[in-house]
């Protein structure tokens, strides 16, 4: 199968569930905006929050709503498996709607995610257990760790995509190249229903993006996801990543499955070991990620936006390509690691990253950049 044919498995109905899913994001956003500020669903800036005022979250809750209204228009047998992502993803836009209102210490948002992931895999049966591909030789099954190990992925992968929602529109943007890679790897895998269920959510994220992105006709983002928006969204791209590489009919490498949001998880592991390094909780806040260090090297939103996002878009493709060569699948998991532990080595002098960043952009685009960033810091 060609690489531009594999779309033409998806019938008109899946592109007009797409369509739907676009045109009420955008649609329903603006309307929900003044009873967002009415119920006191804002964000409000001071301490690490740049932003100018307070900030409607709600851009997760109606993702979710726009979501659910999907499956419940286009599928006529809503499945188990179905509904207990329903249900896992609405407990953690739940959740994060309370931090967002209330600033949950961070051990409730831990468990609500590994009880959303335990849903997932106890009772969904989605469960991360065939790691063949990972280590080069048959039989490399979890066993019995593979339901904490299942619980692992989708902690991290939230927390990965959490960590980077301090950019307008750069998680959701993360969101949008990750779903659209995972829609490929099933459509060239023949699975044309969980593609479409992915690129259901990623039109849902688009259309949230045309009121947070900063554009040429918005300046600023008019609505934040929330932690709740953060936490959907990073779930949805564990539960699809999970499903995709351990399904029965319809397998993808499990290989693949970090290089879909590559950049992100990078950023988040080698700043949490920066953290443990230095006597600090993994789940501290700071400003030392990826996006602060190109914000503060002079780079603008919109740039960040870009490099992150297109960054993380190229690895995955990349990544995609050299499995279908039949490149020996151990050593894309050793490139992973490698390009993690140099974003450690380079990222661990936070002032001297951030100069050679600026030495890279002035060599490019001489000349002054102003910009700051919007959100929190996590």
């Amino acid at each position: 199968m060609g690489y531009t044919d594999i779309f033409q498995q998806l019938d008109a109905l899946a592109w007009q569930r797409i369509g739907f899913c676009l045109a009420l994001s955008v649609l329903a956003l603006p309307l929900m905006l003044p009873l967002a500020r009415r119920f006191g669903l804002v964000d409000h800036p001071g301490g690490r929050k740049d932003h100018g005022c307070a900030m409607p979250v709600i851009g997760g809750l109606v993702i979710y709503g726009v979501v659910v209204a999907a499956f419940l228009l286009f599928e006529s047998d809503v499945s188990l498996r179905t509904w207990v992502f329903i249900a896992g993803a609405g407990l953690l836009v739940l959740v994060g709607q309370l931090d967002d209102y209330f600033d949950l210490r961070w051990t409730w948002r831990i468990g609500a995610q590994s009880l959303a992931a335990l849903m997932m895999a106890l009772v969904g049966g989605l469960v991360a257990t065939n790691l063949q591909d990972v280590f080069g030789f048959t039989g490399a099954n979890m066993g019995w760790l593979a339901v904490p190990f299942t619980v692992f992925i989708v902690v991290g992968v939230i927390n990965a995509l959490n960590m980077a929602d301090g950019v307008d529109g750069l998680a959701g943007s993360l969101s949008v190249v990750a779903l659209v890679l995972y829609a490929c790897f099933g459509l060239y895998a023949g699975d044309a229903l969980v593609a479409e269920r992915a690129l259901a959510v990623a039109a849902a994220v688009l259309g949230f993006l045309v009121w947070n992105a900063r554009l040429p006709w918005q300046p600023r983002a008019r609505v934040f996801l929330g932690n709740g928006g953060s936490m959907l969204l990073g779930f949805t791209i564990a539960y699809f990543s999970v499903r995709l590489s351990h399904g029965v009919e319809h397998p993808v490498s499990p290989v693949l499955g970090p290089w879909a949001l590559s950049l992100p998880l990078i950023d988040c592991v080698a700043l949490m070991i920066r953290r443990w390094r230095e006597g600090r909780s993994p789940f501290a806040a700071d400003r030392q990620h990826m996006h602060h260090m190109l914000l503060d090297a002079g780079f603008r939103a919109s740039a960040v936006v870009a490099i992150i996002a297109g960054g993380s878009l190229v690895l995955g493709v990349a990544a995609a390509v050299a499995v279908k060569l039949g490149v020996y699948r151990p050593l894309v998991v050793l490139a992973f690691l490698a390009m993690l532990a140099g974003w450690y080595v380079f990222s661990c002098d936070y002032p001297r990253a951030v100069a050679r960043l600026a030495r890279w952009r002035n060599a490019r685009s001489p000349g002054p950049s102003v910009d700051a960033t919007e959100s929190q810091a996590h």
